[in-house]
């Protein structure tokens, strides 16, 4: 049986997706914006929005029953690679220890304007 994990956020049933779903040891962590529970952005820059983002993606994986450290494979979207060294290491910071298997790409626009960066994130393994 899959676990829905759910911002309450009016898009989720809109778009018709879940934060995250954890199934048996997996859990899949959908793209993941540097949004607050109002909806604002947050962070101006590629640094901030980045480590609004994993931690978004990291309340997800605790309520699905993991963590940052089951994350096997991460995605970055980026909307200019220029930004790779500040979104890197706010990357870096997060999963040190972990070292997840990563691929960033620049795409030409993500949903807000204002958005640098969306981060999806699989974990493996969970107990």
């Amino acid at each position: 049986m899959d676990q829905h994990v759910s911002d309450e956020t009016e898009w989720e049933q809109y778009v018709g997706y879940s934060r995250a779903v954890r199934r048996g040891d997996q859990i899949h962590v959908s793209g993941t914006t540097p949004v607050d529970e109002a909806g604002d952005v947050i962070g101006d820059d590629p640094y901030e929005q980045t480590v609004a983002a994993i931690e978004i993606v990291e309340r997800a994986l605790v309520a699905a029953g993991g963590s940052l450290s089951d994350v096997v494979r991460t995605r970055i979207y980026v909307t200019d690679i220029d930004d790779y060294e500040a979104v890197g290491r706010a990357h870096g910071e997060a999963f040190a220890d972990v070292r997840p298997a990563s691929t960033m790409v620049e795409v030409s626009r993500l949903v807000r304007e204002a958005f640098h960066v969306e981060i999806e994130a699989t974990a493996i393994g969970v107990e």
